[in-house]
């Protein structure tokens, strides 16, 4: 049918006559349970199916003896009933009542009944009007979910009843709900003062807050001194609250609220409630790849570093040392109140394993461990505290090639090492396994100090010098020009490898292990002797001749 329920309503009346889609009224004389029986004196009574007559509410809106205005939708519908439309009349009703706001400017109610491509389809009253997403708000909402099933003001924007479309906007209402309040509220607004307003709105970076008129923004950090998740842990929609003005852009009307602003500062005079080197507990509000948050008291937060929080893993994960929402006890290390920082320890509150183990331990001490790894420079050891100590490649043994002896070692294997120095504060702990036995070399110059003369067997012979055996861990150098002669060639046949020698320790290199030995130095020693032992028989001799000759010339002069 081409004409509107407008154009047939004001044709019928202006008969005088009933026609199929007449609006006429009638009295309702019966009510079960599936229909109403309505009398509206016709040919015979009508019914109507019950679930017109209820509201959005899902009310029964009428009673028997009502009068209610019904539709005609046949006179006789081939079985002596008469053919009436309760739900007909209603949007009839309805779109009069549109057309009159459509022509007025004014605001219609509805509800938000689903989500539908470019906006929501609205029930005004049994008409379906159309939402588009651009004119829901002055803002774009995120959310926009939350509108489904709200009773929310619109204003008509277009109408056309021959194509039943209907065109609804609801921020053309806010627009024209807050123009003349937003022009008087801006004249008094001041940075610094405080005002109430009412939450529209929460997203996740805070709440716009209606202050009557004008929106202001009030961000999530600038709702509480402490740290939150979502906006919603403080504020909820439509919850009236006071907030203070922190700042006001009147060209831009922009306005940025802060609720926290409103109860003093936790930082303020923090320097002076707490002191570096104390300990407290606090509950930890956030923990991150670089460490965790801790919160000391409502509104102040301090930082455990990852390096602070375990004595012998630098980089451990934090999530392995501190769960979220717990209590733990730390130990404040830093506290920068300009830059609103504090800095926090954890492995501080547990004694320093370095510390603990310098205690227990001096230097000679014998400690046993585990080997937990084994590199190019020497060992480390596992020692109580879950800490370890090296043992440096020098240190594994006397005589032998470290590199090659590593290789003897592996890891997991216990061995008993000596301590051989401890700084706590590098946290180092140095170890040995050679100083387990006595030093060959100490022993050897000990017992051949410089200058002794010494035997050893020819193991290596060179241009520059011979290499001499002294024992089985102690070896000696001679050079060429400590030979009896300078030429080495000349020396073969008294000097070869595999033969024994005599020479004389002439230097002794601690630091470098080392002997310097001289077969020149042995002869000129022995040749040194020789003499000395000579001179002296000779004064033995002339003493005896001189005494003899004495006596000799004193008894001739006796006999005189």
């Amino acid at each position: 049918m081409s004409e509107s329920f407008g154009e047939l309503y004001k044709k019928i009346l202006s008969k005088g006559k009933v026609y199929p889609g007449a609006i006429i009224s009638g009295v309702v004389v019966n009510i079960d349970n599936d229909f109403v029986i309505v009398d509206a004196n016709l040919k015979s009574e009508g019914k109507i199916p019950i679930s017109q007559f209820y509201n959005e509410n899902g009310e029964l809106e009428i009673n028997i003896g009502d009068t209610v205005e019904i539709v005609v939708d046949a006179l006789e519908n081939g079985l002596g009933e008469t053919q009436l439309s309760r739900e007909k009349a209603k949007r009839l009703q309805s779109w009069n009542k549109l057309e009159k706001a459509h022509k007025n400017n004014e605001v219609v109610k509805g509800i938000v009944t689903s989500r539908v491509k470019g906006g929501f389809t609205v029930d005004l009253q049994s008409v379906k009007a159309f939402l588009p997403g651009s004119l829901v708000d002055i803002r774009p909402i995120r959310d926009q979910f939350v509108l489904e099933g709200q009773i929310l003001e619109f204003k008509v924007i277009k109408m056309d009843q021959k194509r039943n479309n209907v065109v609804v906007s609801r921020k053309a209402m806010l627009e024209h709900e807050i123009s003349a309040e937003r022009v008087a509220l801006l004249d008094k607004l001041i940075e610094g003062q405080k005002v109430k307003g009412i939450v529209k709105n929460l997203t996740d970076y805070g709440a716009f807050v209606d202050l009557g008129g004008v929106d202001g923004l009030l961000h999530i950090t600038d709702m509480s001194w402490r740290r939150i998740k979502h906006p919603n842990e403080i504020v909820n929609v439509n919850e009236e609250i006071f907030v203070k003005i922190l700042k006001f852009d009147k060209d831009k009307n922009r306005v940025s609220l802060g609720l926290k602003q409103l109860e003093e500062d936790p930082w303020k005079d923090i320097s002076k409630k707490y002191a570096e080197g104390i300990k407290l507990k606090g509950v930890v509000t956030n923990i991150t790849d670089y460490g965790c948050f801790v919160e000391i008291e409502f509104g102040v937060e301090g930082l455990v570093h990852v390096s602070e929080m375990d004595w012998t893993n630098k980089n451990i994960n934090p999530n392995k040392i501190v769960k979220l929402g717990k209590n733990v006890e730390v130990i404040i290390l830093y506290i920068d109140e300009e830059r609103r920082r504090i800095s926090l320890g954890l492995k501080q509150c547990t004694e320093n394993p370095w510390n603990s183990f310098a205690k227990n331990y001096k230097k000679g001490d014998k400690v046993s461990g585990k080997i937990k790894s084994i590199t190019d420079f020497g060992i480390f050891i596992g020692l109580n505290g879950d800490i370890d100590g090296l043992i440096h490649l020098s240190d594994i043994s006397w005589n032998e090639n470290s590199i090659e002896i590593l290789h003897q070692y592996n890891k997991g294997d216990e061995i008993e090492t000596i301590v051989l120095g401890i700084d706590s504060e590098r946290e180092r702990i140095s170890l040995g396994i050679k100083q387990l036995n006595q030093d060959p070399f100490l022993d050897y110059i000990t017992n051949n100090p410089k200058g002794s003369i010494v035997k050893g067997e020819v193991i290596e012979i060179t241009l520059k010098g011979i290499t001499i055996k002294l024992n089985e861990e102690v070896e000696g150098y001679l050079k060429i020009n400590e030979l009896k002669v300078n030429k080495l060639e000349e020396n073969k046949i008294d000097i070869k490898e595999g033969s024994f020698i005599e020479s004389k320790i002439i230097n002794i290199d601690k630091k470098n292990r080392s002997i310097m030995l001289s077969i020149k130095a042995k002869d000129a020693q022995e040749e040194e002797e020789v003499l000395k032992e000579f001179n002296r028989n000779s004064e033995i001799i002339n003493t005896t001749l001189g005494d003899l000759l004495k006596d000799h010339i004193m008894n001739n002069e006796l006999k005189k």
